[in-house]
């Protein structure tokens, strides 16, 4: 809430107009939960309103329409500016090589499909670490290669 105070005494509209767009999502979120949002909520909402002006300005960018490709660009990293760090690569490995070498899915990883086997990876990673602070992409990458590696 500072940070859109500070951009409507300094004028700056974009910043403040932005950051209002993701508090009604923030808000849409409360309402829908009866309550207030778990924090983990919000970060998500704040990941996909910086992965959508990503998409955005790469799709202007293809359309030749720089100006409005920079446009989203410097929302992206306004809003980058208020989300917490990732998760590091190392961890994850860490992290998902605990959940193989875990009795149930190191069984379901030897004997049943592979599908079936990341489906259980992904449900005791996500029970171990919060999925707002990870790149679902690069957990998918990450467990598939373990996966293999473990064969």
């Amino acid at each position: 809430m500072a940070e859109l105070k500070n951009a409507m005494k300094t004028k700056d509209t974009v910043k403040s107009v932005t950051i209002r767009s993701v508090l009604s999502e923030v808000y849409a979120a409360d309402k829908a939960a009866a309550g207030t949002a778990s924090p983990s909520a919000v970060v998500g909402i704040l990941r996909k309103a910086v992965t959508r002006r990503t998409d955005a300005a790469a799709e202007f960018a293809k359309a030749s329409r720089q100006d409005l490709a920079e446009k989203e660009q410097h929302e992206a990293a306004i809003l980058e500016a208020f989300l917490p760090p990732l998760l590091p690569e190392a961890d994850i490995d860490r992290v998902l090589r605990e959940v193989l070498s875990t009795p149930a899915v190191s069984e379901a990883a030897a004997k049943g499909p592979p599908q079936k086997a990341l489906g259980q990876v992904f449900k005791a990673f996500y029970a171990q670490v919060d999925k707002s602070s990870v790149d679902p992409d690069l957990v998918r990458q990450r467990a598939q290669a373990l996966l293999s590696e473990a064969k």
